[in-house]
């Protein structure tokens, strides 16, 4: 698929910067470099030239004629100085052009894909990797914009056509009830190993919080010191640390790299009863959050120990943090007598031993990314209709008929994925992602 007009944008920051590139994509990217640059250098070789008439800067100019670049049109990249008056300057000249204009969000990407460069799980691949913040999540969103996911999901796709094949076929003989049954039999065999690896796949919730991060609620009575190791842990003073109860009345969170991997860290309200509304409000909303996170890290003050958190916290994943080692002479034996890890927020001792135990289950819950996981919701609503579709395939006793619409009902799903069919209404909010240069 090619476009009628051509379009350019900065594909770097907005400067100041010692270089800056500026991208240009489509039929008149050749009348660009002619007009700016007098000509067009040899493809896919760096070539320094005056751009600009009159001279606006001199830089670095690739041309990567079509099919053979990143959008799959004729595409060229200026690499000028990175102040915002060149910037700028160099952008209104390309705009001079005839069938030129600026960029929308996401639009080298799009063409990309229109043009059949990428597919969808890919095009997601490579705004993760383009947002990652980690070096797992750049393993993860690296292997995934390289086509790990696709891989996967056209493979079972081509099973499912397989499948579909032999049932299309059952149908042309209908009235012959052996050919049926065995033509059913045959596609029984290649759906229900199918359906066990979708179903393993989604039961697999470690690219998710990798992408997103794994959740991490520090709770604990009041004065227990959550503020102080949240200050600890962050390296920064991102809570209120005070002595007074009830300081902390809302939930803080804040973006820590474990190792290399994500972690979304909460500060909450001390747990206590017997509190006025807005304290209680406080409360409740810290039940709440380490309700729903991945981890709970239960902060005891060694001085006036509360071993266990409240009822509904005492099921969930959970390290506990005996703090205060430095005022409580006897810290040792309790802490190993309730498998706590001892610690001094005020002092630093005992964070580093922390710091691995929450980074070992870390690494067992979002593992260290490079694998095909399913990483987003979207991924999961399509392969979740897909499963089911297969579930009624193998568990119903439907006519040939139905049993073949039911793979053609989840084929679709999977082509969704990554974008073979029906994706429109999918790809504004995937586009809307990237930055206007990518």
């Amino acid at each position: 698929m090619t476009s009628d007009t051509t379009i350019v944008a900065p594909a770097s920051g907005a400067g100041p910067a010692a270089v800056a590139v500026i991208r240009v994509s489509g039929p008149a990217t050749r009348a660009v470099l002619e007009t700016l640059c007098g000509g067009v250098p040899a493809p896919r070789r760096a070539a320094l030239r005056e751009i600009g008439r009159p001279l606006i800067d001199r830089g670095l100019v690739l041309w990567f004629p079509a099919p053979r670049s990143f959008t799959g049109e004729d595409m060229a990249e200026l690499q000028v100085h990175g102040s915002r008056a060149v910037i700028q300057a160099v952008v209104e000249a390309v705009l001079g052009v005839a069938g030129t204009r600026l960029a929308e969000p996401g639009e080298f990407v799009r063409r990309a894909f229109e043009s059949g460069k990428l597919d969808l799980t890919e095009v997601e691949g490579l705004a993760d990797l383009i947002a990652a913040e980690t070096e797992a999540q750049r393993r993860q969103a690296l292997a995934q914009s390289e086509g790990s996911l696709r891989r996967l999901y056209e493979g079972w796709r081509a099973e499912l056509v397989t499948a579909q094949a032999l049932m299309e076929a059952g149908l042309d003989f209908a009235d012959e009830a052996d050919v049926v049954a065995d033509v059913g039999t045959k596609a029984d065999a290649i759906v229900t190993p199918l359906l066990e690896q979708i179903d393993k796949h989604l039961a697999d919730r470690s690219g998710e919080r990798l992408r997103d991060g794994l959740r991490i609620v520090i709770a604990g009575p009041p004065n227990a010191g959550k503020s102080s190791l949240m200050n600890a842990l962050a390296k920064r003073d991102v809570a209120i640390v005070s002595e007074e109860a009830g300081t902390t009345r809302d939930v803080i969170e804040v973006h820590l790299d474990l190792g290399g991997l994500p972690v979304i860290l909460a500060d909450t309200a001390g747990i206590r009863a017997g509190i006025g509304a807005v304290e209680g409000e406080g409360i409740r909303r810290a039940l709440a959050r380490a309700e729903d996170a991945d981890l709970v890290l239960w902060v005891i003050d060694a001085t006036e120990p509360v071993w266990e958190p409240p009822a509904p916290l005492g099921h969930k994943n959970r390290i506990n943090a005996l703090n205060k080692r430095d005022v409580a002479p006897h810290y040792a034996h309790a802490a190993e007598a309730h498998a706590c890890v001892p610690i001094s927020a005020k002092t630093g001792a005992g964070l580093e031993a922390l710091i691995g135990a929450l980074g070992e289950i870390a690494r067992a819950e979002i593992g260290g990314g490079g694998q095909a996981a399913l990483t987003r919701t979207r991924h999961r609503v399509e392969l979740v209709s897909a499963r089911d579709a297969l579930q009624r395939f193998v568990n119903h006793d439907l006519a040939p008929e139905l049993k073949a619409e039911e793979l053609r009902v989840a084929a679709r799903h999977l082509g969704r994925l990554t974008g073979v069919i029906d994706v429109e209404e999918v790809l504004g909010a995937i586009f809307a992602e990237f930055c206007i240069g990518k």
